[in-house]
């Protein structure tokens, strides 16, 4: 059972401010998006042998968006409901789950310059699948606070569950080996010079 650890923990203000709470996990996830850069990571995503299903790349952006704002309201439901409560089971319960929030949303930061720009798809993959679970304990954990706050939290559930299977079968179909499908090419802007590109993409129309 996890218990409350102030020191990994978001800060109580953050938590308490319906605003904050949405904006810092969204603005945390648009910003390493755009920091592993949006373009090398369609190109790559696009490369790479894929499992059925795959959505296209255009879809990610507002479905991450999305769910992160769900994630921050949930927090700021549970929070509110569950600190203001005179059950002192409720108010431990809503403290664990503060913790397990705060331990969530980071391995969610870790699995894009994980799978994108480290290319390590065992690692990425390890991660995810424990990010599944820490958020699928964290949901039971807030279920027993405030009920909106859980439900806020399952299509974030199921959206992870999805990801992990995209993310292990991507790997599985390229051999958990991203780095064997770069080659190296010559700039096209000054002729000299190497660029990383990949050995599936499709060459650029003129």
């Amino acid at each position: 059972m996890t218990t409350y650890i102030p020191s990994i923990t978001l800060p109580d203000a953050i938590f308490a401010n319906p605003a904050a709470s949405i904006l810092v996990p969204v603005g945390l996830g648009l910003g390493v998006g755009y920091s592993v850069s949006p373009k090398s990571t369609q190109k790559t995503y696009l490369a790479l042998k894929q499992p059925p299903y795959r959505p296209p790349p255009q879809v990610f952006g507002p479905t991450w968006t999305t769910l992160y704002g769900l994630m921050g309201y949930s927090a700021y439901k549970a929070w509110t409901t569950g600190t203001a409560s005179l059950n002192p089971n409720t108010v431990q319960l809503t403290k664990q789950g503060a913790t397990l929030f705060t331990i969530q949303l980071g391995l969610n930061l870790l699995w894009m310059p994980l799978f994108f720009g480290l290319k390590r798809p065992i690692e990425a993959t390890t991660d995810i699948a424990v990010l599944t679970g820490v958020t699928g304990y964290l949901t039971y954990v807030w279920s027993q606070v405030d009920s909106v706050a859980a439900w806020c939290m399952a299509p974030y559930l199921g959206w992870l569950g999805f990801a992990t299977y995209l993310s292990a079968g991507t790997g599985y179909l390229n051999n958990w080996n991203f780095a064997d499908k770069e080659r190296e090419t010559k700039s096209s802007n000054t002729g000299s010079g190497m660029n990383k590109d990949y050995v599936n993409k499709a060459p650029e129309q003129e």
